[in-house]
């Protein structure tokens, strides 16, 4: 199979190693370009916990007091693994959505009403984390560490390396990524060549994008278990 994955090379390094190890054909298109937002150190003892929604958020993380031993709530085991890779012992994984990371928070014991929780995330989200868990009567700082810019631009090289190898799985890892990469097949004129592709989304909310303009075969996958499909 001809796999193509969007996700930024610095979130999918061990996915690419595994794939590659592999016979399938493998294209690296990554839609989104991540940048650290450049803001000053957080104090981690003012709090009790942080919230992660993303790999990224940790990767971009500056701290002040740099307390390992403070719970994490990562929205996925990805996440909670870049998070053991940095050294944090308190980590807890959600299900690999926002919405589930919301539910493991409001049945978690490590935490109070009254508990003092940073929430890191990027410019774009796509569910209102905050907004849900303040009506549930947590407290929340949203911190913006990172920022997400779309990619306009496809090189020639990879260009022609998609028209001679169509996509048979095409991996999408977030409603931004989604629109990016859709902005950019049809600038390429890439989409008649993709007719047969399945494309692979991390949720429900991503799906709906590419069903509402007519793709066809579409699939859900939890983040890491992209092997599993091959």
């Amino acid at each position: 199979m001809n796999i193509l994955i969007t996700r930024p090379l610095i979130d999918t390094e061990d996915l690419m190693q595994k794939l590659f190890s592999t016979d399938h054909k493998i294209f690296h298109l990554p839609t989104l370009k991540i940048s650290s937002n450049h803001m000053d150190p957080v104090n981690s003892d003012e709090f009790d916990a942080f919230i992660f929604t993303s790999a990224n958020a940790i990767k971009n993380l500056q701290l002040k007091n740099n307390n390992k031993k403070i719970h994490c709530f990562c929205v996925g085991s990805i996440t909670e693994k870049i998070a053991r890779q940095n050294g944090f012992v308190n980590t807890y994984s959600a299900g690999g959505t926002v919405n589930a990371l919301k539910n493991l928070i409001l049945v978690s014991d490590k935490l109070k009403k009254n508990s003092k929780i940073a929430y890191f995330c990027g410019d774009h989200i796509s569910f209102d984390l905050e907004a849900e868990l303040s009506k549930e009567g947590y407290k929340l700082k949203k911190i913006i560490n990172y920022r997400s810019e779309m990619i306009t631009e496809i090189n020639q090289e990879n260009k022609k390396l998609l028209e001679q190898f169509p996509p048979d799985l095409i991996y999408i890892y977030s409603a931004r990524s989604a629109e990016s990469f859709i902005g950019l097949a049809k600038n390429y004129n890439l989409i008649p060549l993709m007719t047969h592709s399945t494309i692979m989304c991390i949720s429900e909310k991503v799906a709906k994008i590419f069903k509402s303009l007519g793709w066809k075969k579409i699939e859900i996958f939890n983040p890491g278990d992209e092997m599993a499909k091959l």
